[in-house]
């Protein structure tokens, strides 16, 4: 078991240096560069972009190629790509990510480091995240083990049916459904994570229960989708463990019928909703870019759309890589909870 995670903790560090490598890159196959942009906007007189050297020009003055070269050299971007990766990948064990152009609602126009400028929006992301996982498992698992057990009942036809749709329904869409009902006819809050007069304050239980009150609908929607496929995976799979010979042998020695369906063929079919987590992380954090913009969510994704937008290498290229970080401990994670649930996996890594 030791040897089982060392080895995939040796396999997780590689696969981070060529993501970090990825990542990097990616965020820079567009043409031209964070200048480029920086120029653009001070042609057509936009101030959304702020970015300065040193106040040399933080306003809309003449945009020229001298101008362009000089805020090159300052911010290193003149360097070759290998240096600019070196250097950013250097500060990771201290936590520094280079530093960020996307203004933060100051008025100073200068960077600031990437871990200013996501740090909140990083908590609230994985908080939504957890709770969603969490909303996920608890309704997918009875509601999969009921469906395969009643097969062919009026109960299975129904969560069948509204699997299908939670499949079928974009995220968008049900987030506007849902706003629409929770406003008009339950009086609910919605819209962003916390009430007006509470998303400065300190934390408070009266904070908690705002913020309980506004995930309701981020929940509802994020989870949905993933929820009616895990009952599809689950209902399947466990159909076809019921139909096994040792399904009717331990049946056959006396043991109760829920005992039997519990310690034996559940056992086996949740393998493949424990192998989903790998994907389930990043896909939450990453897909929710619409549904995060309609419902006015403080996370990352809104960020790392804006941050590839104006092509910010270090913020774009620290977010990518944090969805492939999610990606790789969602795999170790499910990794090492079949090891724990299936002894078969255990077996095998003895061999």
């Amino acid at each position: 078991m030791i040897g089982f995670i060392l080895r995939r903790f040796v396999l997780m560090f590689f696969t981070l240096v060529v993501m970090s490598m990825l990542s990097f890159t990616v965020i820079q196959l567009p043409p031209g560069d964070l200048i480029t942009k920086y120029i653009q906007d001070l042609e057509t007189g936009d101030g959304s972009f702020g970015l300065s050297a040193g106040g040399a020009w933080a306003g809309g003055t003449e945009a020229t190629i001298a101008q362009a070269e000089y805020l090159r050299a300052y911010y290193g971007m003149d360097q070759p790509y290998y240096i600019r990766y070196l250097k950013w990948i250097s500060g990771f064990p201290k936590l520094e990510f280079g530093h960020s152009f996307l203004k933060r609602g100051t008025s100073s126009g200068q960077s600031v480091k990437v871990t200013e400028i996501i740090q909140d929006r990083l908590w609230m992301t994985m908080i939504l995240t957890g709770v969603t996982i969490l909303f996920t498992f608890l309704v997918s698992f009875p509601i999969g083990i009921y469906s395969a057990v009643r097969h062919n009942s009026i109960g299975d036809y129904t969560t069948t049916f509204i699997g299908f749709i939670g499949i079928s329904v974009p995220d968008f869409l049900l987030a506007v459904v849902l706003m629409f009902i929770f406003f008009a006819y339950l009086n609910q809050p919605v819209g962003g994570l916390f009430s007006g007069e509470m998303e400065y304050k300190p934390w408070s239980f009266a904070k908690v229960l705002d913020l309980l009150q506004h995930l309701i609908i981020p929940v509802i929607v994020l989870g949905t989708s993933g929820t009616a496929g895990l009952i599809r995976v689950l209902r399947n799979n466990l159909l076809d463990e019921l139909q096994k010979p040792y399904v009717v042998t331990a049946h056959g020695k006396g043991l109760s019928y829920w005992r039997v369906i519990m310690k034996y063929p559940v056992r086996v079919a949740v393998n493949p909703m424990i192998s989903g987590i790998g994907s389930l992380l990043p896909s939450l954090i990453g897909g929710s870019v619409i549904v995060s913009v309609i419902l006015n969510l403080p996370t990352i994704g809104p960020l790392l759309l804006q941050a590839v937008q104006r092509q910010d290498t270090y913020t774009g290229g620290f977010l990518i890589l944090l969805l492939g970080l999610l990606t790789v401990i969602g795999v170790l994670i499910s990794d090492i909870m079949l090891v724990v649930v299936d002894p078969r996996i255990r077996m095998w890594d003895t061999d």
